[in-house]
């Protein structure tokens, strides 16, 4: 399944959100009819532009990212499943592809040199604790370096993915990873990273499955093979909560349309069959 595909997919709570999003509303009726209501609780805009293209001539560089030592702290305490993109580290691709148009094989080049240098800069940001200063020069150099070079541009998303999650802000920093991932499908770091920041937002199946890819590409993965073990318990924990905090809501809704009928959902005892494990609904007075 590709990545894009596998973000379209939504993860359980959301598919129960779905479904109860207008349960709240629905079960707020008007008072004066029902008599009743039910309350649920540097820079390279300096480099001039000639015509001229071609492919890439200089060999990307490796995974000399930020190393394990000064990765990334396993405290996730708070999250913001929600946090906006900050437009300030936007990257608009089709602007840059336009924008490249006319560049020779020379002034590619130049740009790509200009982007190690601010990769490393934003290194040394990090390294002293300025995560802001860093995700600004990882954003220089993704606005800098040249499209072609899809490995150089991998590397500083996922960089910039480890300054977001100093900064907790984990949703942002697992879309720098899907991105990293997408340029370079076999990026480990890319995967642990956005493993971290799923499970710090509680996208617990998202961060198994990745943790599983992690060992498919490198079995001897130690925090992956751990995480493959601690996840699924907590996966079941969370599904059992959700399903009880559904069942409740749906429990308000019945409650509503019954009470006109003088009845409650009390008045229905739903029974599991211990060898189908189906349902059947009794009725009593």
């Amino acid at each position: 399944m590709s990545e894009r595909l596998k973000s379209s997919v939504p993860a359980n709570e959301e598919v129960i959100e779905e479904l109860t999003k207008d349960l709240k509303t629905s079960l707020k009726t008007n008072e004066s009819v029902e008599e009743f209501v039910i309350s649920p609780g540097t820079s390279a805009e300096a480099i001039p532009k000639a015509s001229g293209d071609a492919p890439q001539t200089s060999e990307a560089p490796s995974h000399s990212d930020l190393t394990e030592d000064q990765d990334l702290d396993k405290d996730h305490a708070d999250k913001d499943p929600d946090a906006k993109e900050d437009s300030d580290s936007d990257i608009d691709e089709e602007s840059l592809k336009d924008a490249e148009v006319d560049l020779t094989d020379d002034q590619k080049e130049e740009r790509r040199i200009i982007a190690e240098e601010l990769k490393k800069a934003g290194n040394e940001a990090f390294k002293v604790g300025d995560f802001d200063r860093s995700i600004e020069k990882y954003t220089e150099g993704l606005r800098t370096c040249p499209l072609q070079f899809s490995q150089q541009r991998s590397i500083l998303y996922c960089n910039r993915s480890a300054a977001k999650m100093k900064l907790q802000k984990y949703a942002q920093a697992a879309k720098d990873c899907s991105k990293a991932i997408e340029l370079d499908d076999k990026y480990v770091k890319a995967y642990i990273r956005r493993a971290q920041s799923y499970e710090a937002t509680d996208k617990l199946d998202e961060s198994l499955a990745d943790y599983k890819k992690i060992l498919e590409l490198d079995p001897s993965h130690k925090e992956a093979k751990i995480a493959t073990v601690r996840l699924p318990p907590l996966i079941e924990e969370k599904n059992e909560k959700l399903k009880t905090e559904m069942l409740g809501k749906l429990k308000d809704l019945g409650n509503m349309i019954l009470k006109p009928f003088g009845l409650s959902t009390e008045n229905f005892q739903m029974e599991q069959d211990p060898e189908t494990k189906g349902y059947k609904i009794n009725f009593k007075q």
